[in-house]
């Protein structure tokens, strides 16, 4: 099925009319509309969509939203929605999406990406966590870093060295790891902000069915590629209305404090303004973009763009905001279901925007990127490129 907007219009109206969601439980209505089709509408039938063109789905949430019919908390589960159902998708088999996608899009199964390690972060590909094959099992053992959520996580994406022997772009192999194998030890890192929503992660003698591997054996970096490309776009190109984000909280607080207002912080404010404008009417367009295919190599300027802004945006909110700027009264080891920006104090804000330009990928590695994949810019000189991953130095 390909519906135009008139058609899905009258099919979210029949859905809500079926149940009524006043009536009807949260994860009962959850799961129809996934059935129905109407989760993500350019996913295929059978699997949360109608074949759908991708910017219809605006159409179906904005029924659903005035029928106050409940959402799947996208928030929660972020890494799950906007990293590993696309891959899934794309590299997954047919029992593969049909056991995940589902209760991935409900929020019944949260989930976390096991990719970053103590010594492979920016260069991600020298990863050292390793997966040795026995029949149609395997067994990882290793430890990944800055883990967001892995402490809720039910299931991870999970990447591992299969091959020493090759370059080490060439030796990965892609996984889906059970969270609760005893294997399995979560433990958590204590933030800036006093809290710990990171974690590392240790894997030891982890078994793997080789039905829960992604891709093929060996070429697990290109299906990390379509994980990165939509993290990065998840991330920097989110959809959100004028003046929304931080730009939003520090407008508001210089309209409601006339006090505090200096002709200095005045046209940084504008200025600031002007580059969020910007960078949200940028996100629309790229939005526009993937709904001919998957993410690019765009979506990291996308994020670049959006761990500038956040740094920039909330240090001048604590500059405007002088001493009471400074408090923030929660230094407790909590440990977050998800980042809340606009639910904390200002100081919060300020000591968590500076993850921003390393979670996701740093911004000098996604400066590489955008030089070298979207200008066309010569590449850096590497000498690693065709060295077998077991000779590398570390």
């Amino acid at each position: 099925m390909s519906a135009d907007a008139a058609e899905l219009r009258s099919l979210t109206r029949r859905f809500l009319a079926a149940h009524p969601p006043a009536t009807t439980g949260r994860e009962d209505f959850l799961r129809a509309r996934f059935d129905a089709g109407l989760a993500w509408v350019h996913y295929p039938q059978g699997l949360g969509g109608l074949d759908a063109p991708r910017a219809l789905q605006a159409v179906v949430d904005a029924e659903l939203e005035a029928a106050g019919a409940p959402d799947n908390d996208p928030r929660r589960n972020g890494i799950g929605l906007g990293m590993a159902a696309p891959t899934i998708l794309r590299y997954g088999t047919d029992e593969q999406k049909k056991r995940f996608l589902r209760p991935l899009w409900t929020g019944e199964e949260v989930w976390c990406q096991l990719f970053s390690e103590p010594g492979a972060g920016s260069d991600l590909a020298a990863l050292g966590t390793r997966a040795v094959r026995d029949g149609d099992t395997w067994t990882v053992d290793g430890q990944k870093v800055w883990t967001s959520g892995a402490h809720n996580a039910r299931f991870a994406i999970l990447i591992a060295r299969t091959d020493p022997d090759v370059p080490k772009h060439r030796g990965i192999t892609y996984f889906v790891c059970d969270m609760t194998d005893p294997g399995v030890d979560v433990r958590p890192l204590r933030q800036i902000t006093g809290e710990a929503e990171f974690n590392e992660v240790f894997l030891s003698g982890v078994r793997i069915p080789d039905a829960h591997r992604l891709g093929e054996v060996g070429d697990g970096w290109k299906v990390a590629q379509t994980t990165l490309n939509n993290e990065r776009v998840a991330i920097g190109g989110a959809r959100i209305p004028r003046e929304g984000g931080l730009i939003g909280i520090a407008a508001r607080t210089w309209r409601e404090r006339p006090e505090l207002r200096t002709q200095d912080l005045h046209q940084r404010l504008v200025t600031l303004w002007v580059e969020a404008e910007v960078a949200r009417l940028t996100g629309e367009r790229l939005r526009q973009q993937l709904v001919a295919g998957q993410p690019g190599p765009e979506g990291a300027g996308m994020k670049l763009g959006f761990a500038r802004l956040n740094q920039e945006i909330s240090g001048l909110e604590v500059e405007l905001l002088g001493e009471e700027g400074l408090l923030y009264d929660d230094w407790t080891l909590r440990r977050p279901e998800l980042v809340d920006f606009a639910g904390r104090e200002a100081g919060y804000r300020y000591l968590r925007a500076k993850g921003n330009s390393i979670e996701g990928g740093t911004s000098e590695i996604l400066l590489n990127i955008v030089a070298e994949r979207v200008l066309g810019l010569p590449p850096e000189p590497r000498t690693d490129k065709d060295v077998a991953w077991k000779d590398l130095s570390r």
